[in-house]
C-alpha cells in the first residue's frame, strides 16, 4: 500500500546534494510497521532496525539512527502526511473497503509529552499580573513623590507622574527604565533611582514580560503546559482508582466507516460539541464531499450542530443530552413539572402548568455560544405562583415559575428523534460504538498508545495522522 502511493510527494522534500539520503519510502514503511508493533519512539525503532529480523528485512538491513528517524517523522512526513494518509483512503475506496455514506464521529484526550505540573492557569496569570501591576504603581508613586521633593528645591523634573496614563506593561516599564536612565546621567549619586531601576529591571520587567507571553499562548484557552504551549490541561481518565485527573493533553476527533479512519482532526479545547464543525470542514476539504450520513453522541447534540448540519445537507443520527432519559418508562413520573409537562395555548401564546396556571409570554433572549452561533429563547413567566401547593416542587426560585422555550431546538430534536428512532437509526445507533469506540480500544488499550512521543500541535497531528495509517494498513492486513 505505501508502494502505491506517489513516491515524488516524499522525495520533493528532499533538496538534494551531500551525502545520499535514505529511500524515504523505506523510512516511512519502517516507521508505520513500527506502530503497529507499539514501538513508538526514535530511539526504540532505531534499536529494532538493529535487532529485530522484520525490521531489517523491511529496511533492507539499512540502519539509520534515531536522530534521522526522528527527522524524517517530524519535519518530512509532517509536510506530506496528508496526501499519504488520503491516499490509503482512496485505495480503501477503491478496494470497496469502505464507503462515505455512514460516518461515526467521536472523540478521546490522549496525553501530551508534558509534565502534569508544568500547568500555567489563564485565571492565575491574570492575579500574579494585576498584583505585578500595583506593586510597579505603588513604586512609581514612590518615585514621583521623591522627585516632588527634588523638584521644590532644585525645580522641573522629568520623572513627574510617570506612573500615571496608559495600563501599566512591559512597553511602559521600558519608557519608565529610559526615564531613570537619563536621570541616572545627570544624578549618579541618586541611590533612590538606582534601587528603583535595579528592582524593575531584574524583577517588574521579566514577570510582566512572562504573564504577557503567558497571555498570548493562552489565548482563549484556560490553560497550558509550559513544556508542550499547544497542550491544554484536560480531566484525563486515566487513574486506575477511577478518579478523574488533570493532565496536558489534547483532544482527538476521529471519524470511522467500517473501524477504518476516515477523518481526524487534534483540538486543544476539551468538550466535544464545538469540534464537530471544524472536524467535518477538514473532511471536506480533503475529501471534497461531506458524509451523508454523521452518527455521534449526546456530546455533539448541540443547536449550533444541528443547524450547521441542515445547512450543508448531512442528515445527522446524533444524540441530543436527554434521548435515552425520555424513553424511559418512568421519566414523566419523575419530572412532572418539568418544562415538557407544560401545554402550549397556541392561540393565546401561553403556556399551562399541570395545576391550571398560566405562563404568558415576557420576553425573547438571544444566547451566543463560543463558537458565535446565535439561539433563540422565549421566556414565558407564570401570572401568579403565590399560594400553589406544589410550587416547592416545581421550581427553586422564590419568584414566580418560568420556562425558556427554544423553537428550533426543540425542532431539530424532534428531527433527529425521528431519525433515531428509525429502522436506519437504530441500525446506526448500535453500530456506532462497535465502529468508533473499537478503534480507540485498539489504539489506547491493545496498542498502548495513551502519551504523543512529539510536542507541539503541527508534530503531535503528524504522529496520530501515522498511527491512523498504521491502523488502517493493519486492519487491511487482517481483513
Amino acid at each position: 500500500m505505501i508502494n502505491s502511493v506517489d513516491r515524488s510527494i516524499l522525495e520533493a522534500q528532499y533538496e538534494g546534494g551531500g551525502t545520499s539520503a535514505y529511500d524515504p519510502q523505506m523510512l516511512l514503511k519502517v516507521l508505520i510497521y513500527a506502530y503497529t508493533q507499539r514501538i513508538f519512539t526514535s530511539r526504540q525503532i532505531a534499536k529494532a532496525l538493529r535487532e529485530n529480523v522484520n525490521f531489517m528485512w523491511l529496511s533492507g538491513m539499512n540502519r539509520p539512527n534515531f536522530r534521522t528517524i526522528n527527522r524524517f517523522r517530524g519535519k518530512v512526513m509532517k509536510a506530506v502526511i496528508n496526501e499519504v494518509f488520503y491516499g490509503i483512503i482512496d485505495q480503501l475506496l477503491e478496494m470497496g473497503m469502505i464507503d462515505l455514506q455512514s460516518y461515526f464521529v467521536d472523540g478521546t484526550k490522549i496525553e501530551a509529552n508534558a509534565h502534569k505540573y508544568s500547568f500555567a492557569w489563564k485565571k492565575s496569570t491574570q492575579t500574579y499580573k494585576a498584583r505585578l501591576q500595583e506593586k510597579v504603581k505603588t513604586l512609581l508613586e514612590q518615585i514621583d513623590e521623591l522627585e516632588a521633593e527634588e523638584e521644590k528645591e532644585y525645580g522641573d523634573r522629568d520623572l513627574n507622574e510617570m506612573g500615571e496614563g496608559k495600563e501599566i506593561d512591559s512597553e511602559k516599564l521600558n519608557e519608565v527604565m529610559e526615564k531613570i536612565n537619563q536621570r541616572l546621567k545627570n544624578d549618579t549619586d541618586n541611590k533612590d533611582l538606582q534601587a528603583a531601576k535595579k528592582q524593575i529591571e531584574k524583577d517588574f520587567l521579566p514577570r510582566m514580560k512572562k504573564y504577557e507571553a503567558y497571555e498570548e499562548i493562552l489565548g482563549e484557552r484556560n490553560s497550558f503546559s509550559k513544556i508542550d504551549p499547544d497542550a491544554t490541561f484536560m480531566r484525563m481518565k486515566e487513574d486506575h482508582m477511577k478518579n478523574g485527573q488533570l493532565k496536558a493533553g489534547y483532544n482527538v476527533q476521529v471519524g470511522t466507516r467500517n473501524q477504518f479512519i476516515l477523518g481526524y482532526s487534534l483540538h486543544q479545547r476539551p468538550g466535544d460539541t464545538l469540534c464537530l464543525q471544524e472536524h467535518l470542514e477538514k473532511f471536506y476539504a480533503n475529501m471534497g464531499i461531506y458524509p451523508q450520513d454523521v452518527i455521534a453522541d449526546a456530546g455533539y447534540g448541540s443547536e449550533g450542530n444541528y443547524a450547521w448540519m441542515e445547512k450543508k445537507g448531512i442528515d445527522a443520527y446524533v444524540k441530543y443530552n436527554s434521548f435515552h432519559y425520555e424513553r424511559k418508562r418512568n421519566y414523566k413520573k419523575k419530572r412532572p413539572y418539568g418544562a415538557e409537562a407544560f401545554v402550549y395555548q397556541q392561540g393565546e401564546d401561553e403556556y399551562e402548568c399541570p395545576q391550571g396556571k398560566k405562563l404568558r409570554f415576557e420576553k425573547e433572549a438571544i444566547r451566543r455560544t463560543e463558537s458565535g452561533y446565535e439561539s433563540k429563547r422565549r421566556i414565558y413567566r407564570c401570572v401568579d405562583c403565590s399560594g400553589c401547593p406544589v410550587k416547592g416542587e416545581c421550581t427553586r426560585g422564590r419568584g414566580d415559575r418560568q420556562i425558556s422555550v427554544g423553537a428550533e431546538l426543540e425542532r431539530y430534536r424532534r428531527t433527529a428523534s425521528e431519525r433515531l428512532e428509525s429502522e436506519q437509526g437504530r441500525r446506526c445507533r448500535s453500530k456506532r460504538p462497535v465502529d468508533v469506540e473499537a478503534v480507540f480500544g485498539r489504539l489506547k488499550q491493545n496498542w498502548g498508545f495513551r502519551r504523543f512521543t512529539l510536542r507541539g500541535l503541527e508534530k503531535v497531528s503528524t504522529e496520530w495522522r501515522i498511527l491512523s495509517i498504521a491502523h488502517n494498513i493493519a486492519k487491511v492486513a487482517a481483513a
